[in-house]
């Protein structure tokens, strides 16, 4: 009895440590991007960057399609899940979809910052949240990472849960906004199929049949092709511009990419330096992924080191020569709560360190990006 209540203060005391943890991190988050914005501002007298930014202007085009349901001279150029939620915004609340596109990737990144401290603590989330240049600039300028990710951590907390209906059903829906999510349905299907939870494994089956056959019906019907969104990674025109490898393949060799990319396409040293940093720090997560601390983590939520794991071998596989090293620090975002998970034994905890490394990284990546 003695030794049961002598826990329980320590269970609250975790508790309130981890609540006050995460409300630093949203403190933090808030200032970031009014300061963002602020800059943004200061330096260019204008706040017109979200229709111009990355892929922006192509998931308007789609979403204000939709809006109208009007596919006449549409190029559809990625996964249509993002544009369908930013006409589903845009009709609700009745706001522009450039508003609603900039709404969902702020709500996305606030979402996916919550559940990574959830599932992996405040150490990991932060770490995941301020220092990765691309993350930022798809969370305050618009882009379909934050919300693919927001779905990825929320089913992951759903399926620990055990609510595997509805974790099945944000799996499927991250896929129609990032492809490589696909791996997480994998690993909840793996998972099911060893626990022989075969009921629960053909509802999770069932409805990400059910999500895909939906997601390609209005393809199929006004662009006749149900897997376009599939093929346009294969299919773009870029001139003589050499994107995938030797083989024409969108997967190759592990980092065969990565290193020919580089030889065929120079760039400033400065870029290298910033792109190999993040190779290198993923690598050296993936071995820590091989300590006591992770493992035990494994043996707990095998699902979710199935998805890291592929989804790993998947972006240091990929082929696409032009984008697979340049590229490398967006793409490796969804793995980033599972990297700094398996470097936490290695990272600083100290409030201070992490506030001034936090902060030294935004001023320098805002800059890099706006100046």
């Amino acid at each position: 009895m003695t030794r049961v209540q002598n826990e329980e203060p320590r269970t609250v005391s975790r508790a309130v440590h981890a609540a006050s943890g995460r409300r630093e991190l949203f403190l933090l988050l808030a200032l970031s991007l009014v300061v963002f914005w602020t800059t943004s501002f200061l330096l260019h007298k204008s706040t017109d960057f979200v229709g111009h930014y990355g892929d922006n202007a192509a998931y308007l085009d789609v979403a204000n399609a939709i809006l109208h349901w009007d596919f006449h001279d549409l190029q559809i150029q990625h996964f249509m899940g993002y544009p369908y939620l930013i006409a589903l915004v845009s009709l609700l609340f009745r706001v522009p979809t450039g508003v609603a596109l900039w709404v969902i990737a702020v709500a996305g990144c606030a979402a996916s910052v919550w559940l990574a401290a959830r599932l992996f603590g405040t150490t990991a989330a932060g770490y995941f949240a301020f220092t990765n240049f691309a993350w930022l600039q798809v969370s305050y300028l618009g882009g379909s990472e934050p919300l693919a990710l927001a779905l990825g951590l929320g089913l992951l907390l759903a399926f620990r849960r055990d609510r595997i209906v509805f974790s099945a059903l944000l799996a499927s829906l991250a896929v129609t906004v990032r492809p490589l999510m696909f791996f997480v349905l994998v690993g909840i299907g793996l998972v099911l199929l060893y626990r022989r939870k075969f009921w629960q494994f053909l509802s999770a089956l069932g409805i990400g049949l059910g999500t895909g056959i939906l997601y390609v019906l209005p393809l199929a019907r006004y662009f006749g092709d149900p897997m376009l969104t599939v093929h346009s990674y294969t299919s773009r025109d870029y001139g003589a511009a050499k994107v995938v490898g030797p083989h024409g393949h969108l997967f190759g060799w592990p980092l065969h990419g990565i290193v020919v990319g580089t030889i065929t396409y120079p760039a400033p040293w400065t870029n290298l330096v910033l792109s190999f940093f993040w190779i290198g720090l993923v690598l050296l997560g993936v071995g820590m992924m091989f300590s006591d601390n992770f493992r035990k983590y494994a043996k707990s939520y095998p699902n979710e080191v199935i998805f890291c794991g592929v989804y790993l071998f998947a972006i240091f596989s990929y082929d696409y020569l032009i984008w697979a090293r340049s590229n490398f620090i967006r793409f490796c975002i969804p793995t980033l709560p599972f990297v700094f998970f398996a470097l936490s034994p290695l990272l600083p905890k100290d409030r201070r360190v992490f506030w001034a490394s936090a902060w030294c990284v935004q001023w320098q990546q805002r800059f890099r990006l706006l100046g």
